[in-house]
């Protein structure tokens, strides 16, 4: 699910491609199956649910996940199943549905996306990505420092994008670095060069993950958080673009030392340097930064519309005794309000390249990626129809036996378990399927149902495993520099710090930032 249509033309070839062959009977067969399964599951639910409470929307969720996982059916239309699929079962009626697709965060989305093709549009991503690994790479060159600057540089270009299009765009850069070494064939191929070749892929892939954490535009799970948080407790305080980052930031900051550390001792040594530090120089990357040539008017306006939109985003909503400006406006404005008002200024401003021509017009918009828009209403969707239909009490009923379970163990625990869910599983969809469950599971243990529901979420976002995890993994498997043992490697530890930090950090940093989730 994911999230390919980040992608962009001249890194095409980077991406994964589905290789299924429908026409063959075999497929076709199976497909039929996928397909049939769906409304099967949900019939069999619906029909032979007894008085099970919200039977209807279990069955409703039966079918959409079939869908989802097996890919039957597009992933984009399987999330339009919730809108007929709901009002027809009697869950719902169809405005509440519809109303699901279409809130603050979807519009938060929606101008974050447009942002994004905006930077990509005028390059600017790729001059971010060549001035900052220019810093860290030092002089004379070091290799782990090297590494750090192209780790550190996608986590950054994470904050803001989508994991697949940090990954689509920072991956040339890595490849143009390690393209260096091409000249000799000797070079190229002795061991010490491949390892580093290896941790500067793993590096790349890992760290868009790790980025995504930090900001809440920064993947499709934080987003859904956001909108079930809101969806469940619209009368609690939401969880903000600066709220989330206050605590998503420190977070991704340690996993990326984290990462650093794992990859350094995995694939770098001690005699490694000589070797790497005689084969690097600063050339190629001074010629990248040249053929790019100055900073235009447009770029330097899309920049100050992105950094105005992070000023706005952070001081929105600051604390109870010091508001932020939302104030103004009786707290009637949202992230996604001033995230739509700045991405129209894209649209007014002359880009002075060409005569009447704005920074931005809809045919650059063609590349919004309305596949995550449908996903994430979906959830929405999804999430409202189980508290209304009364399959969340259920739910809390039969989660009555993890009384006897020590509290403290339970916040790594849920993690744990979501963050081995995400390896075989999108981690949008395996978030929209735990968070109605971790709400009542807080509810039967007597906590707050944001210590779960954020170390849930977090933890679908740690598929450090497989390729197929998630997009940004076949990317960089799709280079043919790495294999999976090199993954699992690099992968396994670093799940394991990601979901101790998470334990540490929820009843410490998170009773700061998210409030008295404590009692």
């Amino acid at each position: 699910m994911d999230f390919t249509g980040a992608s962009h033309d001249h890194h095409s070839a980077l991406l994964p491609r589905r290789e299924r062959d429908q026409t063959s009977p075999v497929m076709a067969r199976r497909l039929i199956y996928y397909v049939a399964m769906g409304p099967l599951a949900c019939l069999l639910i619906c029909l032979f649910g007894g008085e099970l409470s919200g039977k209807n929307m279990l069955g409703v969720l039966a079918w959409v996940f079939i869908w989802w996982l097996t890919e039957a059916v597009p992933v984009p239309i399987t999330s339009l199943a919730p809108l007929y699929l709901i009002p027809i079962l009697g869950i719902s009626s169809a405005d509440d549905v519809a109303k699901c697709y279409m809130n603050d965060v979807i519009a938060l989305v929606l101008g974050s996306f447009i942002l994004a093709i905006a930077v990509e549009h005028y390059n600017i991503h790729q001059r971010m990505a060549l001035n900052i690994t220019w810093v860290f790479c030092g002089d004379p060159p070091s290799p782990r420092l090297l590494l750090l600057g192209i780790c550190g540089t996608t986590v950054f270009i994470s904050f803001w994008m989508q994991n697949i299009a940090s990954v689509v765009m920072m991956m040339p850069v890595a490849m143009g670095i390690l393209d260096q070494f091409r000249d000799d064939h000797a070079v190229t191929n002795h061991p010490v060069i491949q390892q580093f070749g290896k941790a500067v892929v793993v590096g790349v892939m890992y760290s868009a993950t790790i980025g995504g954490v930090a900001t809440l535009t920064g993947t499709g799970v934080n987003l859904i958080l956001a909108g079930v948080w809101a969806t469940y407790f619209p009368e609690e305080n939401p969880i903000s673009y600066s709220s989330w980052f206050l605590f998503g930031f420190p977070l991704s900051m340690i996993l990326l030392l984290a990462l650093w550390g794992i990859l350094c001792f995995v694939f770098l040594s001690e005699t490694s340097r000589d070797v790497l530090a005689s084969n690097l120089d600063r050339t190629h990357l001074k010629r990248e930064l040249e053929s790019l040539g100055p900073m235009s008017f447009a770029e330097k306006m899309i920049l100050l519309v992105f950094g105005v939109l992070i000023v706005l985003w952070m001081t929105r909503s600051l604390t109870d005794s010091l508001p932020g400006w939302t104030v103004l406006f009786h707290d009637n404005v949202g992230d996604g309000t001033v995230a739509l008002l700045m991405t129209t200024l894209l649209f007014i401003i002359p880009n002075k390249e060409g005569h009447g021509e704005k920074l931005m017009d809809w045919n650059k918009c063609k590349k919004l990626q309305w596949n995550v828009v449908l996903l994430l209403g979906a959830g929405f969707a999804i999430a409202d129809g189980v508290a209304s239909s009364g399959l969340a009490d259920t739910l809390s009923d039969g989660l009555s036996f993890l009384d006897v379970v020590p509290s403290f163990t339970v916040t790594p625990l849920v993690c744990f378990v979501t963050s081995i869910m995400t390896e075989f599983a999108s981690n949008n969809a395996t978030t929209t399927l735990v968070l109605p469950i971790l709400i009542q599971l807080a509810k039967t243990l007597g906590m707050h149902p944001l210590i779960l529901m954020v170390a849930g979420s977090i933890g679908a976002e740690f598929a450090f495993w497989l390729p197929t995890g998630t997009p940004a993994n076949m990317v960089g498997f799709a280079t043919g520099r790495i294999v999976i043992m090199d993954m699992l490697k690099v992968g396994l530890p670093l799940k394991i710090v990601g979901i101790i930090t998470v334990g540490i950090l929820m009843p410490t940093l998170g009773v700061f930032v998210f409030g008295d989730i404590g009692h």
